[in-house]
């Protein structure tokens, strides 16, 4: 018997952990739907046999030492018994690493935007017509500088002109998770 940590196989959110022998790792494979041994009630056991919240399978890896599996899946419905997202009452969401913290500042400081003398919240307060300008603008010399060949400043332009267009998602109600769920159905299709 051997760990199995679940993980969100769009998110990357790790879910849970179970345990998987040789006969659950079969019956996983066999019906693409995780399952495990129970440890405490002795028998396999598919995650959603009860509840209806299936783990579809994505992929199935070993670690280096060959003595834990990394299971990718599609979960059909909340993973924890107690209602949430993970067994760790974390929210499975997509993460973007340092961009969605700036999207967090940007929240931020266009919630506090007439407490704020920020740049951002200065933009706020001049509106969507000055954010939408900016992006253009941004969009205009990042393709200059794409014509270049000055790196460092192709990369500084392209860091602007995706800096001012999360302001401007952010001003129209949208953030990243919107677009990338846009790119995954057109990619599905």
């Amino acid at each position: 018997m051997v760990p199995a940590i679940v993980q969100d196989a769009h998110t990357k959110t790790v879910l849970m952990l179970g345990y998987m022998n040789e006969a659950a790792y079969q019956k996983t494979i066999e019906t693409q739907k995780v399952t495990f041994f129970s440890r405490s009630k002795q028998r396999l056991w598919t995650k959603g046999e009860e509840s209806g919240n299936f783990l579809q399978l994505c992929s199935i890896k070993t670690d280096c030492d060959q003595d834990t599996l990394l299971v990718q899946a599609i979960p059909m419905g909340p993973v924890c018994h107690t209602g949430t997202d993970t067994c760790w009452s974390e929210e499975n969401v997509s993460h973007f690493g340092f961009l969605s913290e700036l999207e967090a500042i940007i929240k931020q400081r266009k919630e506090n935007a007439t407490s704020d003398k920020s740049y951002v919240a200065s933009l706020f307060e001049k509106g969507i017509n000055k954010i939408a300008q900016k992006v253009g603008e941004e969009a205009v010399e990042t393709v200059i500088e794409a014509k270049d060949n000055n790196d460092d400043l192709f990369l500084n332009e392209s860091a602007d002109l995706l800096f001012h267009y999360l302001i401007l998602l952010h001003a129209k109600g949208y953030g990243l998770k919107d677009i990338e769920k846009v790119l995954v159905e057109r990619h599905q299709k």
